[in-house]
């Protein structure tokens, strides 16, 4: 009887796998649905660093989940979180199912599965345990999710409860078939659930390494579980999480899940799913081409995460609940988001990027900072600069207006006068920031020379010289946005601030250089020499990448170089560069400079730029030629397709913005320059109810380069267009070909 039921139960599993796994790229059918052509497991092999995760969430919403592994490579599942709170920052309530009898090991067990058993959607989720013989399935709402458990024919069935964080926790089970609780999350964000099992159990705590039957466990590290009888085949837990309080949770959950199957609420997520991914229509290309750009898309709108219950919400800027009709959002890691993610979003989603926008005023009024990298817990201090800066004044520009600009130009002048601008640090100014104000440049230490400020990091160190560029740039939207709102006193005084970048120029060597604080020059090696990661003076990558970062003043540097010519050569020789030493000698020190083309770095968000350079000298093609080339090579549709750590859509924004043919190069200019497109025609349906649409006549995997152009039917020979003229429903025509036209796009040098 066991046989028969588990090959009853495996013809099962396999069926609803075959329906619902995303076919492999030889045998998609271009006509189909484009959610044919999405995997969340591309990308799930890390190169070095942080792999993406097969993240099942609706778009932009608080509830997400992942199967917890090390990456696609690992076999085994240690658990299943109730919730994902912030992308690469923790979860909460951890569940498994058991088929042997509860014991303080169960709890440490991992479970195997078959890759191949294995669904992947983004609205639903489903494994094989192929040792317990269990059948794990998962499906999204808003703040609520479904798991369903199938076990085979057993003594023993039992669903395991844990928690991921270390502070006070609590499990309760108020009737043999409800689940309350608690879980701190951070230190200090207590993140509150409510459930509902389909089957009727009989609860136990684990206390001191004893199994005991009672309903109720609270203290740090709780383990409890729900046990069901013998003759229990399937288990659903219906559950909604709240970050405003028990009482929530509960409400969260009846708004979502009362009366609802799981068919039912997966096929929503599914249709909202392909909704909002049709947004963006392609033809032509290949098959692995839309199955990349796809899959990318979908990864950009795992965050930012509309943390809002019923007109409130937690705010970890000021530790209270609020009331505010408009959402509020939470998770986003500016440094990796301003250069592609945010310029994408105000594109397909203006509406909620002003929300977005609002939500940064929010976190400023209360905590008097504008924050960073934006989390539920407040703003978590990552990497260098004030970026949010670049987002306001490129979201300003590009005709949003839903959101409080006088506040925020308050809150990203006070960070620009008054903030320390140290790596990895919140809070007031210190005496590197007055030099930095005063002398123009962030101040590095010689090889040797003790650090004078406490307040530094001990692994981040200064990054002197990415310190400098990066806040120049910031510095330099502050002001342009001091000019469009006719604060000219700041536009003269923060526009000078904007050419800071040029105090770190060394004119003979031709590179970002770090100075001393007594203006003298560091000699290093640029390619090397910096400790982990180049944080000494950069920032993850070396000077080689460091040497393109003046977004905002393109035509400056070009002349700093000494001309187009020149600059263009630069250009080339980036890609072809050598390491000077081997490999392992140079990724042991800068892991994050993955995805190398010479000394161009795919996998790190700095350079993504880069390749569009070439639109500001005599040779646009090289720009065609290039980015086609990083597309093909570093985002293939496996496991491994993505190069570096991906952010939660930091990386596949740009990997969204050059399929399509087009790229934001200078946030804060409502402009795009030309690349190359995969597809023979784009079609971008705006909220505004026009369309945008890119055609691409002869385009194919050879033929890349563009002949000619036109926008709305007038001839144009500059690799660039306007904001308004994809927003007003332009027309982008190209023609293709297999050799490059030399002489198309050189009508002018820059924007």
């Amino acid at each position: 009887m066991k046989k028969t039921l588990l090959i009853v139960v495996l013809i099962c599993n396999v069926t609803v796998l075959m329906a619902r796994q995303p076919a492999k790229a030889a045998f998609i059918n271009p006509d189909r649905s484009v959610l044919g052509f999405l995997d969340p497991t591309i990308g799930n092999v890390g190169q070095l660093l942080e792999p993406t995760r097969p993240t099942i969430q609706l778009p932009n919403q608080m509830i997400r989940v992942a199967p917890q592994r090390k990456d696609y490579l690992d076999n085994q599942i240690s658990s299943f979180p109730l919730n994902i709170v912030s992308h690469r920052l923790g979860q909460v309530f951890s569940i498994k199912p058991s088929v042997k009898p509860v014991a303080r090991e169960s709890w440490q067990a991992r479970m195997t599965y078959d890759h191949d058993l294995e669904v992947n959607n983004p609205w639903h989720y489903a494994t094989w345990l192929i040792d317990d013989e269990v059948g794990v399935e998962f499906t999204p709402g808003r703040k609520a999710g479904v798991y369903r458990f199938r076990f085979p024919a057993s003594a023993h069935k039992a669903l395991l409860f844990d928690v991921y964080n270390g502070d006070e926790a609590q499990y309760n089970f108020p009737s043999a078939t409800e689940i309350t609780g608690y879980e701190t999350w951070h230190g200090d964000v207590k993140v509150y659930l409510y459930g509902v099992f389909s089957v009727a159990g009989k609860p136990g705590v684990l206390v001191d390494g004893q199994v005991q039957n009672t309903n109720t466990i609270t203290g740090r590290g709780v383990k409890a579980f729900l046990s069901f009888p013998t003759t229990t085949g399937e288990v659903e837990l219906r559950y909604a999480i709240s970050y405003v309080s028990a009482d929530q949770a509960k409400k969260n959950y009846e708004q979502e899940l009362k009366g609802k199957s799981f068919a039912a609420i997966a096929d929503n997520g599914k249709r909202i799913w392909e909704e909002t991914l049709t947004q963006i229509k392609v033809e032509g290309g290949t098959e692995a081409q839309k199955r990349s750009f796809y899959t990318a898309l979908y990864r950009c709108y795992e965050r930012m995460v509309d943390v809002s219950e019923n007109d409130q919400y937690y705010s970890g800027y000021n530790k209270q609940i609020n009331k505010d009709k408009r959402p509020f959002y939470v998770d986003d890691w500016a440094w990796d988001t301003y250069l592609a993610h945010h310029p994408l979003r105000m594109i397909l989603h203006p509406k909620q990027e002003e929300d977005m926008l609002q939500s940064y005023v929010r976190m400023y009024e209360q905590s008097g900072w504008m924050p960073t990298f934006p989390v539920l817990f407040g703003d978590h201090a990552c990497m260098n600069g004030f970026h949010s800066s670049v987002v306001v004044l490129d979201a300003w520009r590009k005709g949003l207006r839903n959101f409080d600009i006088q506040k925020a130009y308050e809150g990203m002048r006070k960070n620009a006068t008054d903030a320390t601008i140290i790596p990895w640090r919140n809070g007031p100014k210190t005496a590197l920031d007055d030099f930095y104000h005063s002398k123009g440049y962030f101040p590095a230490l010689a090889p040797g020379d003790k650090e004078t400020e406490a307040l530094v990091d001990k692994f981040e160190k200064r990054q002197a010289v990415a310190v400098t560029l990066g806040t120049s740039y910031d510095d330099w939207a502050l002001a342009q946005l001091a000019k469009d709102l006719n604060k000219q006193d700041d536009y003269q005084r923060f526009s000078a601030r904007g050419l800071n970048y040029k105090n770190l120029w060394h004119p003979e060597k031709k590179f970002f250089l770090p100075k001393d604080d007594k203006g003298n020059w560091i000699n290093i090696d640029l390619k090397f020499d910096g400790g982990p990661g180049g944080r000494d003076y950069y920032d993850e990558n070396n000077g080689w990448t460091y040497l393109w970062q003046v977004q905002q003043d393109i035509p400056g540097l070009i002349d700093l170089m000494g001309g187009k010519q020149v600059f263009e050569n630069r250009l080339d020789q980036l890609y072809r560069e050598g390491l000077g030493r081997g490999k392992h000698e140079f990724w042991n020190k800068f892991p994050d400079a993955t995805g190398l083309v010479g000394q161009f770095s795919m996998g790190n968000e700095p350079s993504f730029h880069i390749p569009y350079l070439y639109n500001f000298t005599g040779s646009p093609w090289k720009t065609q030629k290039t980015t086609r080339f990083l597309l093909d090579v570093w985002f293939r549709d496996n496991v491994f397709g993505i190069p570096g750590d991906e952010d939660g859509g930091g990386m596949t924004a740009f990997v969204v913005f050059s399929s399509m043919g087009f790229y934001p190069v200078t946030p804060g200019l409502p402009v795009y320059t030309i690349g190359s497109p995969l597809f023979s025609k784009v079609t971008i349906d705006l909220q505004n109810g026009k369309q945008f649409r890119l055609t691409a006549n002869n385009c194919s995997v050879v033929n890349k380069y563009i002949q000619s152009a036109k926008m709305n039917g007038v001839v144009l020979n500059t690799p660039w267009f306007t904001h308004d003229q994809l927003m007003s429903g332009g027309h982008l025509e190209l023609e293709m070909g297999p050799k490059p036209n030399k002489s198309w796009g050189t009508g002018s040098a820059g924007f």
